[in-house]
């Protein structure tokens, strides 16, 4: 405290993170923080989304407890310090706090000697309202066909990304690059990557950061996952490796890892490996983990799909869609191929790519439920293992070849497959899925019942 108020901080802003994924909270005088650390700041359960908690008794209250470690002034919001907040109900770990259920896969890792490693790529959209109400992209003059790497967007942006850059630095994200994405209006900014509790925490800090610098320049800092029709739509690459106590990696095959010694397997000649799968991992710079674990993803993938992509929108990025630009990398088929973006699964450098999350997602519970598939692929090696997809997808498509399985068309689709995959249920935990499922099915009956302009336009008078 003597320390904070060293820095001029007089609130503590306690952030939770509800099941839509939105940061939530509120300010508190710095001098409550002992209560903060101990007990918690107070929420109305029943108000936040997906506590499933009830409106009287004991359990009716929703405790944020500030991880202390987090606590950061924010540039922003002068006075204040931002603090990360774990949620309690009852005294007890809330089964339905979707940091607490990342919590939970991360102790199942520890447990086997390991640590997950995830790099996160957010891509998003800077747009603004137009006088029809309707959205339309931030910056009137980004109008390129194939816009990606745009230089002359940057340089009329570059107070908006200067913003941007200054404050991340602040906050200490160790930045990588900023560059504009392949739609107009489409951003990304990479930083370095963390182990996977404290990366999804700084995911919701760079999220909370982003809204503010560009309401600060009159823009919206857009997380839905497809805002224009006719263009690629935005991402959130998990880049994941493991890696034991020893710091050795883990999903790498040793000449990748630079390691004579890796847990659970190498490659070729691994027991209970069988020469294909060995063959399959060596030709993708993985270990024998590595490829189940990549296994595991590909196996509940139609489950992963609701976590990952949990909107409506979602789809319309998970779709094998035209892009007005010529290029799109949306992952639709359920493969894995060494560097090829076409695949759901990439790997690189002797680590795992995994191309479905979108930012709409909840960070905490997306890279949960990941963990979760991949752990279970590594726990079940006498399942087929996926072999390396050596072609462009989309290439392929267009011949009109046989394509391999693809990943639900619909939110429906892919709640159905959440719901009948009991094995990824049980590990992400059924309290918060249960959650999870009655909201979004709310949500999908929401968008059934709603009329659009298309079909108005398509149907009204056509019969």
């Amino acid at each position: 405290m003597a320390a904070l108020r060293s820095q001029g901080i007089h609130s503590v802003l306690t952030q939770f993170t509800d099941l839509h994924g939105v940061a939530k909270g509120k300010l508190v005088p710095l001098a409550h923080l002992p209560d903060l650390v101990a007990t918690g700041a107070g929420f109305a359960g029943p108000s936040i989304w997906g506590t499933g908690l009830p409106r009287m008794g004991a359990r009716s209250e929703y405790y944020g407890r500030v991880v202390p470690h987090s606590l950061q002034a924010l540039p922003f919001m002068p006075g204040v310090a931002h603090a990360v907040c774990d949620g309690f109900a009852g005294g007890e770990p809330l089964d339905t706090c979707s940091r607490q259920v990342l919590k939970r896969q991360v102790a199942r890792l520890a447990e086997r000697g390991l640590t997950l490693w995830v790099g996160i790529e957010p891509e998003f959209f800077l747009l603004k309202k137009a006088a029809d109400g309707g959205w339309q992209v931030g910056d009137a003059h980004d109008t390129l066909a194939k816009p990606s790497y745009d230089l002359k967007s940057m340089h009329r942006n570059q107070a908006l990304l200067e913003d941007f850059r200054a404050t991340l630095t602040q906050l200490g994200f160790a930045l990588q690059q900023i560059d504009h994405e392949d739609a107009t209006g489409q951003y990304e900014i990479n930083y370095r990557h963390d182990d996977a509790l404290a990366a999804a925490d700084r995911y919701q800090l760079f999220k909370l950061a982003a809204h503010a610098v560009a309401e600060r320049h009159g823009l919206v800092f857009s997380c839905m996952p497809k805002p224009l029709a006719g263009a690629p739509g935005s991402g959130l690459h998990f880049h994941l490796s493991l890696t034991d106590a020893q710091g050795r990696a883990v999903m790498a095959a040793p000449t990748t890892a630079g390691s004579t010694a890796q847990p659970g397997g190498q490659g070729s000649g691994v027991p209970g490996a069988d020469a294909s799968a060995a063959a399959t991992a060596a030709a993708l710079g993985l270990s024998a983990d590595g490829l189940r674990f990549a296994a595991g993803l590909l196996h509940h993938a139609d489950a992963l799909a609701a976590l990952c992509a949990p909107t409506v929108n979602s789809y319309k990025r998970l779709a094998a869609s035209h892009s007005a630009s010529g290029t799109t990398w949306s992952p639709v088929w359920k493969t894995l191929g060494d560097n090829n973006r076409t695949c759901l699964v990439r790997s690189v450098a002797g680590r795992l790519e995994w191309r479905m999350p979108d930012p709409s997602c909840n960070i905490y519970a997306a890279l949960a439920a990941t963990l979760a598939a991949g752990l279970d692929g590594m726990d079940h090696p006498e399942r087929p293992q996926p072999t390396a997809c050596d072609e462009d997808l989309y290439q392929r498509l267009a011949a009109g070849l046989p394509m391999p399985p693809a990943l639900p068309r619909d939110l429906h689709a892919a709640l159905d497959a959440l719901e009948a995959d009991a094995a990824l249920r049980e590990a992400v935990g059924d309290a918060f899925c249960q959650q999870f499922l009655a909201l979004k099915r709310d949500e999908w009956t929401a968008y059934a019942q709603h009329v659009s302009a298309w079909e108005l336009a398509r149907y009204a008078d056509a019969f």
